[in-house]
């Protein structure tokens, strides 16, 4: 019994000397720092950091201050951007417009108080083409000339459509009421012409020539040559040949003159009339001073002689005139 006391007092004092030295070890003052670690961005990377954030802030102020800018500038709207203007129609342009690339639209037209008016520094050209994208169609206006390139090309009237002028691989045709040629040097047909009516202009004279070649009037029903306040007057190098397939050729005039006729002189005896060969003989008072009648006589080739007047007729088949014509 007194050993155990003993062994439990012992570990009671070593107890209390323990909470003593523990509770003095607290009590006592430290003496090391304490190590304190900075939460957050310092130095350097701070400053660099302000600098993005910044530089940031200046990008997007000019950039919503060029944005304005360009708005204000090129006119945008919620109808559409400067002179363009969409609507329910489609697209309108007020003012002068440039296009830089191929332009690709249905139709267009102007205002109805403005003209159209399409201009380029070089050509204007206009392009046709079908759902192959092949061109059935062109129009070129350029500084030379105006050039169309299609199958057909017409030119109608404003009022009623009628075509005044036509042209493709076959014909031409002309449609107006009248056709007026303006040049001094009139108009030049290459090949036939066919026409119901030519005339020239008020006190004008209407001339038809052929300078190196034949001119040919030809009409299945007759062809009328009318100068209603002049001369009509018919000149060729050759020969003029009036023919009536069908009918008569009727001159109807007060005074109908043959001039430059030969004269044959008629003899009794002979069987045939002869012609004087000199120059004095081809006017009917040089040849027969005395004779002031005179017959026409037709040769069978359709030539005609003058035979001084008998109590018969003085006209024959082979006179030399006729012969030798």
């Amino acid at each position: 019994m007194d050993r155990s006391a003993t062994l439990d007092t012992e570990e009671l004092k070593m107890t209390r000397e323990q909470y003593i030295l523990a509770t003095q070890q607290n009590s006592l003052p430290r003496t090391e720092h304490p190590q304190f670690y900075p939460v957050g961005i310092y130095g350097w990377r701070k400053r660099c950091l302000y600098f993005f954030v910044l530089l940031l802030l200046v990008t997007m102020i000019v950039n919503m201050a060029m944005t304005i800018w360009i708005l204000k500038v090129m006119n945008f709207t919620v109808d559409g951007m400067g002179n363009l203007r969409v609507t329910k129609k489609g697209i309108r342009l007020e003012g002068i417009s440039e296009f830089l690339l191929p332009l690709y639209v249905k139709e267009i037209h102007s205002r109805k108080d403005s003209p159209l008016v399409l201009q380029s520094d070089r050509n204007v050209t206009v392009n046709a083409r079908n759902h192959m994208g092949q061109l059935t169609g062109q129009l070129t206006v350029g500084a030379d000339a105006v050039e169309a390139q299609c199958k057909r090309f017409e030119v109608r009237a404003s009022e009623g459509g009628k075509v005044l002028f036509s042209a493709d691989e076959d014909e031409i045709v002309i449609g107006a009421d009248r056709l007026k040629v303006t040049g001094t040097e009139g108009a030049v047909f290459g090949h036939s012409v066919e026409t119901p009516h030519i005339r020239a202009e008020p006190s004008q004279d209407l001339k038809l020539e052929s300078p190196t070649r034949s001119l040919v009037m030809e009409a299945p029903r007759g062809v009328q040559v009318n100068a209603a306040a002049g001369d009509l007057k018919a000149t060729c190098r050759k020969e003029l040949h009036l023919q009536s397939t069908e009918g008569e050729i009727f001159l109807n005039a007060d005074t109908i003159r043959l001039g430059n006729l030969p004269v044959g002189s008629f003899s009794s005896s002979s069987s045939s009339s002869s012609f004087s060969s000199s120059s004095s003989s081809s006017s009917p008072s040089s040849s027969a001073p005395r004779q002031t009648i005179y017959e026409l006589c037709v040769c069978p080739n359709g030539k005609l002689y003058l035979s001084p007047a008998g109590a018969g007729s003085t006209c024959q088949s082979s006179s030399n005139i006729c012969l030798w014509s």
